[in-house]
């Protein structure tokens, strides 16, 4: 998912993918194999794996792109691997969401409908625990009540090969003490997000995201992300904005 590219479609094929891919993992809490892809769409091996490329050059998904199956390392809002995030519904652990941001989104999901989402994460400086209750795209509670969403990089590093990075700097804190904290351990400076203006910054995604079946790609553009941040009243004068 590299930066600044040009619209584009995504075929049939990666539509009925994407929607496969979405609902199994909603239903199961990890990705599918290939094999299972194939028996739910019919597809073959190489159309699959065309699919798979085209929803990473457009957002949906992160793939290892030296592995010889395409392995799926991020179906957002999830991660195939352990990240920041526990996600629990109905009080039984589910999955792990991509990132601290992504989090919030996912209780938007529609197989997820009225049902309570429980984050369990941690903060980034001390590794104290975090925990958000969720339903519907609503925060619902949140312990520490003053916790925060740190993100140690700047849009215009998004995207540069992959998201991985860009997920692992999105990071949950106890507050802006604990936040300038984490900074110097890592030697960054970060912008801090509230609850409220995280939801609102990924409220687009969440409202279309298995709620149009026909949803474009999704691009990364640097100065248009900033200033829809900076509009959310995030200070991001750290990115020189």
């Amino acid at each position: 998912m590299p930066q600044y590219v040009p619209a584009f479609e995504f075929t049939d094929d990666a539509k009925r993918v994407r929607q496969f891919l979405y609902e199994y993992w909603c239903a199961h809490g990890h990705g599918p194999t290939l094999r299972a892809v194939h028996e739910a769409t019919g597809l073959g091996r190489l159309q699959i794996m065309e699919a798979y490329r085209l929803l990473d050059l457009g957002g949906t998904l992160t793939l290892d792109q030296s592995t010889q199956n395409l392995a799926i390392l991020k179906l957002q809002p999830f991660s195939s691997y352990a990240s920041q995030v526990e996600v629990h519904v109905d009080d039984r652990f589910h999955s792990f969401a991509g990132c601290a941001m992504e989090s919030i989104a996912l209780s938007r999901m529609p197989p997820f409908a009225g049902r309570t989402i429980r984050l369990e994460s941690y903060c980034a400086c001390c590794l104290a625990p975090v925990t958000i209750v969720t339903r519907d795209g609503a925060v619902l509670s949140a312990t520490p009540a003053s916790v925060r969403i740190h993100v140690s990089t700047s849009p215009r590093e998004w995207g540069t090969t992959d998201i991985v990075c860009m997920c692992d700097s999105m990071n949950y804190v106890h507050d802006a003490d604990h936040a300038l904290a984490y900074e110097r351990a890592i030697s960054r400076r970060g912008v801090l997000f509230t609850l409220e203006q995280a939801r609102r910054f990924v409220a687009g995604t969440a409202e279309n995201r298995m709620h149009r079946y026909d949803w474009e790609p999704v691009a990364i553009r640097p100065d248009r992300i900033i200033a829809g941040i900076k509009a959310l009243g995030v200070d991001v004068s750290s990115w020189g904005a």
